[in-house]
């Protein structure tokens, strides 16, 4: 990580009831708040290989040991709602500023990013006429009090993609996101269901619409290449290659023909047939889909739902033909 050209430490009293960050999962009393010195944000390089974690466990709140997530290099809570914090997101938001701090080192230190995951399965935003610059706003502000390397943009409102109205929302929302988590500093990922980048089938355009007017905003996509029906994507020719006419132009280089950089699409499959309705390859399957690809030139990475059914043990081995974990 790259330390900024200044440095400083403050301690900060401030009063959160009543404002828009006290809903966002801290405490409505007068607190003490550390602040670190300020550095820019922790940022892995492809290839990319991404945790998820919404799942409650017991004995962790927020985040795992780094020990348990050694092989990846991004770890990603999960979620931020537009309601307020959830689940994991929730957990790390209680602990204190140097619990945080200690956990977000160690990560660091290990050479993993890490993010909070906003929206998900759950959240509508578009649907339920949530403004996108405001949301941005406010989720930018969570991300920078609770310490976070970035925001995975988890949006999964289907009905609006069906109606038309996801694509210049997701615009706008990124746009203004970016505003306020700058490049310098922060990742931001998004993390599409395949289908939406199918070519032809959505009224204004799809993620290849939004990939156009934003995708230099973006980082990478975590492309979630399950829960499309049970023959989806289930095979390295339909993961890779050739896509079913249900979803058309959906697979690996079938969207890199259309226009998106290879280099921002990691291959995302659940870590097992439990964590998604379907969709699930076995990690040798994988490893051997992976190792494919690469070998033709992509070599962004891949991601998986979720800690802690999917450790380093299943990372090791999807790694394991195309880009061993060294021991």
């Amino acid at each position: 990580m790259a330390a900024s050209s200044f440095s400083r430490l403050v301690t900060l009293v401030v009063l959160l009831c009543g404002s828009a960050l006290g809903a966002y999962g801290a405490a409505c009393a007068l607190e003490e708040r550390e602040h670190v010195p300020f550095r820019k944000r922790y940022s892995a390089s492809a290839p990319y290989f991404v945790e998820y974690f919404d799942k409650g466990t017991s004995g962790v709140t927020g985040a795992p040991p780094v020990a348990d997530v050694s092989g990846y290099n991004v770890f990603i809570i999960a979620f931020l709602l537009t309601e307020g914090a959830w689940d994991n997101a929730q957990g790390w938001a209680s602990l204190t500023a140097a619990e945080r701090n200690s956990t977000k080192a160690d990560y660091n230190n290990a050479g993993i990013a890490l993010m909070v995951s906003v929206f998900g399965s759950t959240d509508t935003p578009t649907s339920s006429n949530a403004d996108p610059t405001n949301t941005a706003n406010t989720m930018a502000a969570w991300v920078q009090q609770y310490g976070l390397d970035g925001v995975d943009v988890d949006y999964e409102d289907f009905d609006a993609f069906n109606a038309g109205t996801a694509e210049a929302w997701l615009i706008t929302f990124t746009t203004q996101l970016r505003k306020q988590l700058p490049a310098s500093e922060y990742i931001i990922t998004h993390a599409p269901v395949a289908p939406w980048f199918a070519s032809n089938l959505w009224k204004n355009g799809g993620y290849l619409k939004v990939n156009t007017e934003v995708g230099d905003l973006i980082d990478w996509y975590n492309v979630q290449f399950y829960n499309q029906g049970t023959s989806e994507y289930t095979t390295c020719d339909g993961l890779l290659t050739n896509s079913s006419s249900t979803w058309p132009d959906s697979a690996l280089f079938q969207i890199i023909s259309s226009g998106v950089a290879q280099e921002k699409l990691v291959i995302g499959k659940p870590g097992t047939s439990g964590d998604a309705n379907n969709g699930y390859m076995s990690t040798s399957t994988l490893a051997t889909c992976v190792e494919q690809a690469k070998g033709k030139g992509w070599d962004a990475g891949v991601m998986v739902w979720e800690y802690p059914d999917a450790g380093s043990s299943w990372i090791t081995a999807v790694r394991a033909d195309a880009w061993p974990v060294s021991s």
